[in-house]
């Protein structure tokens, strides 16, 4: 697996992703409405932020990060990001491997720390991944997400320093 940055000709394949997780409706806070232009605009990131993909040996597309600065102006110091995994790559190390890689471009880019604003609850290898990787939860939202089994379900907003 290599992660690079992503470029116009990778949208083919990173929708069909998003698409899934925005269907699935349990972790991605995203209208499953959205059209793959709308959704582009969301994912994509436009410079100074970065969007990143996971691609196998032979192109395909394993999951993708998008990362840029948490707010602007006096928030502009601390980073976030969001990461996607194709169904058939999970439980393959693409989603940490994601999560390092925004790490260190935060880092690169002079960020002081990164935050996860809405990380579902529920979303339990989520929570577990970005806690080994030094993120503490330092708040719920209780009832935020309208998870589609669950009801309404809290979301965490998680942060570690860099």
């Amino acid at each position: 697996m290599r992660i690079r940055e992503h470029v116009d000709a990778d949208w083919g394949q990173v929708w069909p992703i998003l698409a899934d997780v925005i269907t699935a409706g349990d972790t991605f806070a995203y209208d499953p409405a959205w059209s793959a232009g709308v959704a582009r605009e969301v994912w994509v990131e436009r410079p100074p932020g970065r969007t990143s993909v996971a691609v196998d040996d032979d192109g395909v597309v394993l999951g993708s990060a998008k990362m840029g600065a948490n707010r602007p102006g006096p928030g502009a110091h601390v980073a976030t990001a969001s990461f996607l995994v194709a169904a058939d790559a999970r439980g393959r190390g693409v989603g940490r491997a994601l999560c390092e890689e925004a790490l260190d471009w935060a880092r690169r880019a002079g960020f002081t720390a990164m935050q996860f604003n809405a990380v579902v609850e529920t979303n339990t290898v989520a929570v577990r991944l970005y806690r080994r990787l030094g993120f503490t939860v330092v708040g719920t939202v209780p009832e935020a997400f309208a998870h589609p089994t669950l009801d309404r379900v809290g979301l965490h907003v998680m942060h570690r320093f860099l």
